[in-house]
């Protein structure tokens, strides 16, 4: 398998992903039967219950085999995650419950630019940006990555009004949806797009639930359809958001 270089955007067909180890047995089966092998993660200590399995809180993808990951992320999933030859890069930032210590991590990589409340990037994810030359865009929405799903390059999928705005000024195409309490997140109010999707192919977003349950579904296959894009529904389920379905690898028969 090859490392996927542009994180969130796969060249091609996914062969390993990181999922929240929580993950419905429907999703987690259809993700399988893709050929797409799952790392699953354990809680981490420093975040509360909704989200302290959620890949987007504890890693950030920085490209190829480059990880960062917040300390006290989850030992076993850190050594496969090695074993498969990525770089693991400890990051300066612990995580701790209350907003806003405890995103630092999730920070939503578009392209050529990075999204995320600027104040509290961890410093070393911050290094390896500004080492790349990827563009810092300040959001005041703190769960950047929850709330943005990557299309391609140049163009996002979002319900946050801020990031909506921020990301036009840059000349990204963006789909800003209203999906409230469409998308679950069990013991909070509502979860999030970015949260709830993830890139398992060049040509195909995957969605953890029926796309008929989601509010602004209409609008969104229009737009992802219009970029050559399909989705594909993991369960039949009520979509919820398991922090992203971040794509590592492409597959080995490409």
């Amino acid at each position: 398998m090859e490392y996927i270089e542009q994180p969130n955007l796969p060249e091609g067909e996914v062969g390993l992903a990181v999922v929240d180890g929580r993950i419905d047995r429907r999703s987690e089966d259809t993700l399988r039967a893709l050929g797409i092998g799952l790392i699953r993660l354990h809680p981490h200590p420093g975040l509360y219950e909704a989200v302290s399995c959620h890949p987007d809180m504890m890693l950030h993808h920085i490209g190829g085999n480059v990880i960062v990951y917040a300390p006290g992320t989850d030992a076993a999933a850190v050594s496969r995650l090695e074993a498969y030859g990525f770089r693991m890069i400890k990051g300066e930032s612990v995580l701790t419950p209350e907003y806003p210590h405890d995103i630092a991590y999730n920070v939503a990589r578009v392209g050529k630019w990075y999204f995320h409340n600027l104040k509290y990037t961890d410093t070393v994810i911050k290094a390896y940006m500004d080492h790349l030359g990827i563009e810092p865009v300040h959001v005041e929405q703190g769960y950047a990555k929850c709330s943005i799903l990557p299309v391609d390059g140049n163009s996002v999928i979002t319900t946050d009004v801020g990031i909506e705005r921020a990301a036009r000024k840059k000349g990204i195409d963006v789909l800003r949806l209203e999906c409230g309490d469409s998308i679950r997140l069990p013991g909070l109010d509502h979860g999030f797009i970015g949260g709830s999707c993830g890139m398992i192919s060049d040509t195909v977003c995957a969605v953890n639930g029926s796309v008929d349950k989601l509010r602004g579904s209409g609008p969104m296959l229009s737009f992802l359809s219009e970029r050559g894009k399909t989705i594909l529904q993991l369960s039949d389920g009520y979509v919820t958001d398991i922090g992203s379905i971040i794509p590592l690898m492409l597959s080995g028969s490409q």
